[in-house]
């Protein structure tokens, strides 16, 4: 990541980010195999649902920001009935996957400035999106405008130390270019979130995902549409002998297969 941030409310993603038409061509071309791959999406946006009910919100008007395929839309129509849902996502391959599925009402649209009045919803559910976005500060910004007095934000993300066995094997395997997407410091993170929304309560955990292989990790991610997006990233495919190199050196756990570490955050914010 380099130095950190002089101005307290600087949140930098990462130093080589990608064109939002690129993130929003990947994600889309994932949008059919999306749902099949999304262990740990489902993983922490449950664990939001879970915190909602114990604040025991009652939303009435609810933005699922990042929506995807709708999964969490529809997990949100069957927990709050009585709820109006929007979800809202970049990619239009998976603004039509939604569609599909319904649930919800589902547009197209950039988190950095949403088309939708201010306070005019009660809850903001975001899960695994702000990590993707150049101006994350913004997309903050824009939660608490939507949010009506009394409103939650529940929002999931990812931190630096994500995926370090993969970047480690990386680096051995093709040292010098880099192959894994880089993310905010922990304490460049919380620092960003308090300035923008005051008195939020930010969670971090390492969470660890098994996988038969190496390959298996890759390919998850694939499915995701979550390859490496930096400036840095191969035009090309990567030769078959560099994957074989980074399988040798990626860590082996105990017993089959290998383990992957996800370092994840929550944000949790009421409006006042």
């Amino acid at each position: 990541m380099g130095m950190m941030p002089e101005r307290p409310g600087d949140w930098e993603p990462c130093p080589t980010r990608a064109d939002k038409r690129d993130i929003a061509s990947d994600f889309g071309r994932a949008a059919t195999t999306y749902e099949q791959a999304s262990r740990l999406q489902r993983m922490m946006g449950m664990r939001m649902l879970e915190r909602l009910s114990a604040e025991r919100a009652s939303p009435l008007r609810i933005l699922d920001l990042g929506c995807g395929t709708g999964w969490f839309s529809r997990a949100l129509a069957r927990r709050y009935p009585d709820a109006v849902i929007v979800g809202a996502d970049l990619a239009e391959g998976m603004v039509s996957r939604a569609r599909a599925g319904g649930g919800a009402a589902f547009l197209a649209a950039d988190a950095e400035a949403l088309p939708f009045v201010s306070g005019g919803f009660d809850l903001v559910f975001s899960n695994l999106m702000i990590q993707w976005c150049s101006e994350p500060e913004q997309v903050l910004s824009e939660c608490r405008r939507l949010l009506r007095p009394g409103g939650w934000l529940a929002l999931s993300t990812l931190l630096e130390g994500t995926l370090s066995e993969l970047r480690q094997a990386w680096a051995v395997a093709d040292p010098g270019r880099p192959h894994v997407n880089e993310f905010v410091p922990e304490t460049c993170w919380r620092t960003t979130v308090t300035g923008v929304l005051p008195g939020a309560d930010c969670v971090a955990e390492t969470l660890r995902l098994p996988y038969d292989s190496p390959m298996a990790l890759n390919r998850e991610l694939k499915g995701l549409g979550a390859t490496f997006k930096g400036d840095g990233r191969r035009r090309s495919l990567t030769a078959p002998g560099r994957f074989r190199a980074m399988v040798r050196a990626y860590p082996v756990a105990d017993g089959d297969g290998v383990l992957a570490s996800y370092r994840a955050g929550w944000v949790y914010w009421s409006a006042r």
